[in-house]
């Protein structure tokens, strides 16, 4: 019996504390397969500020395997500098060839090494973890994958063990690479933060244990209210700090994405000028867009006066994959008030942390449909979660929990 739409049938949870709910869960089938993807050596790319670059690359190993997956709905988590998804065994082989192809393109176009692997979830069921998800209703257009019980922890550590490369990762030559990356798109300028700052969060609670974990999220979650007041007081996206960018250098990402330039059979020269088209297509596109989205101009079914309030809905910018992940938008007193009390948490051995700062946030967006299926990933500038990841290991070092 085919397991192909087991998440596309599953219940959507719409309060995003329901995620502290084990019951809301329910374990991924063992023929499943899980994917990882990042990128090696991502922390020294983001310190040299090539952090867009980066979150580039972890946004085209999802919409590479969207792509795809097609109609049929799959589970993902962009994670800045990589991300994980889970498959059907019907997608397998197609699967490795999308990979090799976003592995190839992160290194000839921006020359960024992107680990790929692909873990069976028998196989962490074998070493007595389990994946166990649920999916949270973002918008009508965005449906987000939601992991507790630290399976997908497990099988991210066997991607990243150098032990395990000849198992788990996906090889060279192992087949024929063919990535579509359509639907990725890169043309909003950074936006700056409506209370001054931009913080990235990382949260883990040290315990395994299901019941006093889900009590130490909501513990947090509370608290980030508390500091940080309702959703529309901290979402990172101010809908008057959007806004379209018309930098070459900047667009010329998406450019790279679409034709990359030593890719396949066709001339250097052939791609450079496609990838040149492609830039003044996008210009266009751009120029048209900022135009009927400020005039609010409507275009058949499409009302672009209402664009921005789509584009608002469907962000991903609060996720939970073993791990609470969130950007938001404060002040300084607010991300100190906060820092205290997870420091305090931290001291006291129930949790581990890191927070990055920024001024501004960073938007990657996969757009398959105007005026419907869309998810816009966000991220702090200046290396948002990635360097959230770096202070957090610094403690879990400190607690021995690597």
């Amino acid at each position: 019996m085919s397991t192909d739409k087991f998440y596309s049938e599953l219940p959507v949870l719409t309060d995003f504390l329901e995620i502290t709910n084990s019951s809301n869960y329910v374990s991924v089938p063992p023929d499943w397969q899980v994917i990882v993807t990042d990128i090696i050596g991502s922390t020294k790319a983001i310190e040299s500020g090539r952090y867009k670059e980066v979150n580039l690359i972890g946004a085209c190993s999802i919409v590479a395997i969207l792509n795809i997956a097609k109609n049929l709905e799959v589970p993902f988590v962009f994670g800045g500098d990589g991300a994980s998804l889970l498959i059907p065994p019907s997608l397998l082989p197609q699967a490795k060839q999308a990979l090799l192809g976003t592995k190839i393109l992160a290194k000839q176009e921006f020359q960024l090494d992107l680990r790929v692997g692909i873990v069976p979830v028998s196989a962490v069921n074998k070493n007595a973890y389990n994946i166990k998800i649920a999916k949270f209703k973002v918008s009508e257009n965005y449906h987000q994958a939601v992991f507790n019980s630290y399976g997908l922890t497990h099988a991210t550590d066997l991607v990243k063990n150098p032990a395990y490369a000849d198992i788990y990762l996906v090889k060279d030559r192992e087949c024929e690479p063919e990535a579509d990356f359509s639907g990725l798109e890169c043309r909003w300028q950074d936006i700056p933060s409506q209370r001054g700052e931009i913080v990235s969060i990382l949260v883990l609670a040290t315990t395994t244990e299901e019941k006093k974990a889900n009590q130490i999220y909501r513990q947090v979650l509370d608290k980030f209210s508390e500091i940080y007041g309702k959703e529309i007081d901290f979402h990172p996206i101010p809908l008057a700090n959007l806004k379209l960018t018309f930098d070459e250098r900047k667009l010329m990402y998406e450019a790279k994405v679409r034709f990359p330039k030593r890719w396949g059979s066709e001339s250097p020269v052939g791609n450079w000028l496609q990838q040149q088209w492609y830039l003044s297509k996008i210009k266009l596109e751009n120029y048209l867009g900022a135009f009927l989205m400020n005039f609010k101009i409507k275009v058949s079914e499409m009302d672009w006066g209402e664009y921005k309030e789509i584009f608002l809905d469907a962000t991903d910018y609060k996720k939970f994959d073993d791990i609470l992940r969130m950007v938001i938008a404060g002040n300084s007193k607010q991300r100190q008030q906060l820092a205290d009390y997870l420091e305090t948490q931290y001291q006291q051995g129930k949790l581990v942390y890191g927070l990055h700062s920024s001024d501004r946030a960073i938007v990657t967006c996969l757009v398959f449909e105007r005026n419907g299926r869309q998810v816009h990933f966000v991220d702090g500038a200046d290396g948002g979660y990635a360097l959230a990841a770096k202070a957090m290991k610094k403690r879990m070092q400190v607690l021995k929990l690597e």
